[in-house]
């Protein structure tokens, strides 16, 4: 949740009174010369915002004058401008009081203020008042109508709250500045925030006040650590904002203002983490950023989507949430806007794409909400269209700006940052249980390290994660070069393969069945051994399928199919033997023909696919050759295999 930025909205609000209610062409409601010459006074003190000097001549004024409207007005506008809006309430409604017919304006005005201090029924009230005068401005009307909607949704959600229980996340997190939550990698074993200091904590005196830097906390036994600066080159002595990081840790974007490289006032960045360094940031170029404010960028897990926030020419309103894909040769597409379902012709901003790639979370204050910004919910289709955005409803949700939410890779729970629920000083992170029907799909994880077989050596290798149903390649990643430690997040509800390659050695093969296994998915942690290219190693193709006593290819084999192909063709050295083998359910003979059957269906697969019929051979091994035992179902899935082996280079 963020702090009400009452002096934006001064100047949508506020302002039009002094033109409307009491233009200096106009006379003053007061008798009083005295009191008339004491307003004058306070609002050349008002223009030079010495507020103080102010509000003392002010109390003077309507001290001598109880019914001295435009003196309680000007209270009211210095009390907004101060952030303190209850008072400023207090100060209009005795302007009210002491003329009702004034300006049908400031019945206007004070239902503003009251909106956004989420006195729901007051601020109804008072708009119904306003309205209740004809011929008001056309603007002012709509915006009426529109806030009563905000009020009677404000009243109902506060009649029907969500379950939220915020927990802050203690000091090894939150220090007495202003801290924001950005992202948690799948596994949640670290979390990136910004913390904005005083710029006395900094050797360089930029124009700045205070200096943006962002920050990393580890969790070990299930404890958040100290927060350390991710220093250099990431950090620099200019501000930093707005970080969003890849599911595996690996590659990290945010926004940096007013840069030399620069193409707008905001751009977006990017840097990539090898070992523990991070590469020194780049700009994402001039088919990505535009000329105007480009930010609050959220990577998507399959390594291809990129969402941000950007107020570019050719949008729905004020800023938009866009889109941009990474290209086969390592370029970005031209950004596209998410359109009418997301985008209003107000200010939507702050996307968080899930891991799941499927739900995104966002902030709008065009979209029907509580008033202000608010926290919005919305779910792809398997044709990639939105849904309607679904407000996240009370208390996570207040007439106060929420403008961050992220949400971990489960699913259950959420963070944000705010200054509303106590804390550590100014904005502080929080996480909280995220109720059933706002969760997204469950997502879990494979974790581990890639190391060559025979000598041990941590490698670099791709990872591709692919939806049996469909063949979509659903993630596309690399293990770390100097540490082979890989991170790939698995969304539930789905089967999948996995392929595992890298030049000079046999390919990986693996097999994810969750579909349906949403509530129980534990994360799978285990290394991935590659052997180096030799005659007579053997690899397991897990992702051949066929029905139970058949011996034709299933849809689903395809995927694992190409790769194979796409293994020999880059390797046109390479003869292999491809074997079948089954459990010992059925006679020897039977499964003798079994698999021999299905090592042939393979063998014509790659030979119709443009393999040549010389580097290849099959053979069916039926129940001699387990490598598991046959006393339990898993063990004889185990057994029940096809696979390939070098028999030539």
């Amino acid at each position: 949740m963020k702090r009400k930025a009452f002096s934006v909205l001064i100047l949508g609000f506020f302002l039009c009174l002094m033109t409307d209610a009491f233009s200096q062409t106009s006379p003053l409601s007061t008798r009083s010369k005295k009191a008339a010459a004491m307003f004058t006074e306070a609002i050349n003190y008002y223009d030079q915002k010495d507020y103080q000097k102010a509000m003392r001549i002010l109390d003077k004024a309507t001290q001598d004058d109880t019914s001295f409207v435009e003196a309680y007005i000007l209270k009211g506008d210095i009390l907004s401008e101060q952030r303190y809006p209850r008072e400023a309430i207090r100060q209009y409604k005795k302007g009210i009081a002491a003329n009702p017919g004034f300006s049908p304006v400031l019945y206007f005005i004070v239902a503003n203020v009251e909106l956004m201090t989420g006195l729901y029924s007051d601020a109804r009230n008072d708009y119904e008042k306003f309205l209740s005068y004809p011929d008001q401005p056309n603007d002012k009307r709509e915006k009426a109508n529109r806030n009563i909607k905000s009020c009677d949704f404000g009243i109902n959600s506060m009649a029907h709250p969500v379950p939220f229980k915020p927990v802050n996340l203690g000091d090894s997190v939150n220090s007495p500045y202003d801290d924001y939550m950005n992202a948690v990698t799948a596994d949640e074993q670290q979390l990136f925030l910004t913390r904005k200091l005083p710029r006395t904590h900094h050797a360089v005196n930029e124009a700045s006040e205070f200096n943006e830097d962002f920050y990393k906390s580890v969790k070990i036994d299930s404890v958040w650590r100290k927060a350390v600066n991710l220093g250099p080159p990431v950090n620099t002595e200019g501000n930093e904002g707005a970080l969003c990081i890849s599911p595996d840790g690996k590659y990290i974007f945010f926004a940096a203002c007013d840069r030399p490289d620069g193409y707008g006032s905001c751009d977006l960045y990017w840097a990539r983490k090898t070992g523990d360094v991070w590469s020194t940031p780049e700009n994402m170029g001039p088919v990505v950023n535009s000329s105007a404010w480009d930010s609050q960028p959220s990577f998507s897990s399959d390594g291809k989507t990129l969402y941000f926030a950007s107020n570019r020419e050719g949008g729905k309103g004020r800023s938009d949430i866009w889109k941009t894909v990474l290209k086969p040769d390592g370029s970005w597409s031209v950004p596209v806007n998410l359109g009418d379902s997301i985008n209003t012709k107000d200010d939507d901003m702050a996307p968080f794409i899930h891991p799941d790639n499927r739900t995104l979370y966002f902030a709008s204050r065009g979209h029907q909400g509580m008033g202000g910004f608010d926290l919005f919910v919305s779910r792809m289709d398997a044709n990639g269209n939105w849904s309607s955005p679904v407000d996240l409803a009370y208390p996570i949700n207040t007439y106060a700006d929420e403008i961050n939410l992220v949400v971990n890779a489960k699913g259950d729970v959420a963070y944000i940052s705010s200054d509303k629920l106590g804390g550590k000083g100014g904005m502080d992170i929080y996480s909280f249980k995220l109720y059933k029907e706002a969760q997204p799909v469950m997502v879990t994880y494979f974790k581990g390290i890639v190391f060559d077989k025979e000598t041990r050596d941590r490698l670099e290798a791709r990872f591709e994660l692919i939806d049996l149903a469909t063949g979509n390649v659903v993630s596309n990643s690399f293990s770390d070069p100097v540490t082979g430690e890989f991170l790939l997040s698995l969304p539930t509800e789905k089967n999948y393969g996995l392929n595992v390659s890298k030049p000079g050695y046999l390919f990986y093969s693996d097999h994810f069945e969750l579909n349906g296994e949403s509530s129980k998915a534990k994360p799978f942690i285990y290394n991935v051994p590659l052997q180096p290219i030799q005659v007579g190693e053997t690899v397991i193709l897990k992702n051949i399928f066929f029905d139970t006593d058949k011996y034709d290819l299933k849809e689903e084999s395809r995927s694992e199919l190409g790769k194979l192909i796409q293994f020999l063709k880059s390797n046109p050295q390479i003869h292999i033997m491809i074997s079948g083998h089954t459990d010992n359910h059925g006679t020897a003979d039977h499964n003798i023909v079994l698999s021999r059957n299905r090592a042939r269906a393979v063998y014509d697969y790659l030979v119709a696919n443009g393999i040549a019929k010389e580097r290849l051979s099959y053979a069916g091994f039926g129940m001699t050759r387990p490598i598991d035992t046959n006393d339990t179902d898993q063990g004889r899935a185990n057994n029940r295999r096809t696979e390939f082996s070098v028999v030539a280079k």
